[in-house]
């Protein structure tokens, strides 16, 4: 498995995931309809936008709807022979701060048909190096207290536990872990 950028190269097999009801967005499944719709809208525009490193993009649309600014960052997909997940990184330029509406640095998925194969604990370990890149010390990561297979990935590449919390309500009101890498 490898990390690459967005491109039209990958485009049809991250579609192809996207139609069989994968969603870049855990908090909200409707974000893969959403995505299909602005592929078939502008190809080209979409992945764009999913390196936009100037945080010149549109704000984001929170669970329950609200929207909040965008930060800077990027997707990258994970890429066996065919598109088997996406990570990406967003932070604030000069500081490890995120703001209150924004639970971690990372996020990351990978389609179920290819879960259980250490896909997300190998391209968690390749961003690592990108978020230093980018001069960040630490990067926080959160996850649901009963998604054990997340956990095990944060742990894996030197996470720690640092709080148990719950979401603000626009983000769903549920407990949430809040894992610290540090770089």
């Amino acid at each position: 498995m490898q990390l690459v950028w967005p491109s039209r190269e990958y485009l049809p097999s991250y579609v192809s995931a996207l139609e069989r009801g994968w969603s870049p967005n855990n908090l909200r499944p409707e974000a893969a309809q959403e995505e299909l719709s602005a592929i078939r809208a502008d190809a080209a525009g979409f992945l764009d936008g999913l390196v936009d490193r100037e945080a010149k993009g549109a704000p984001v649309k929170l669970p329950d709807g609200t929207t909040v600014p965008r930060l800077p960052g990027y997707r990258r997909w994970m890429w066996d022979g065919e598109f088997c997940g996406s990570i990406g990184l967003r932070w604030q330029p000069g500081t490890n701060c995120l703001p209150d509406y924004c639970l971690g640095h990372i996020g990351y998925g990978v389609v179920p048909w290819k879960s259980g194969q250490g896909y997300a604990t190998q391209a968690l370990a390749s961003l690592l190096l990108d978020a230093a890149n980018e001069g960040l010390t630490y990067v926080e990561i959160t996850t649901s207290p009963d998604n054990f297979a997340s956990q095990k990935v944060i742990r894996a590449n030197g996470g720690v536990l640092v709080e148990e919390f719950k979401k603000r309500p626009e983000l769903g009101g549920s407990p949430e872990l809040r894992f610290r890498v540090d770089i």
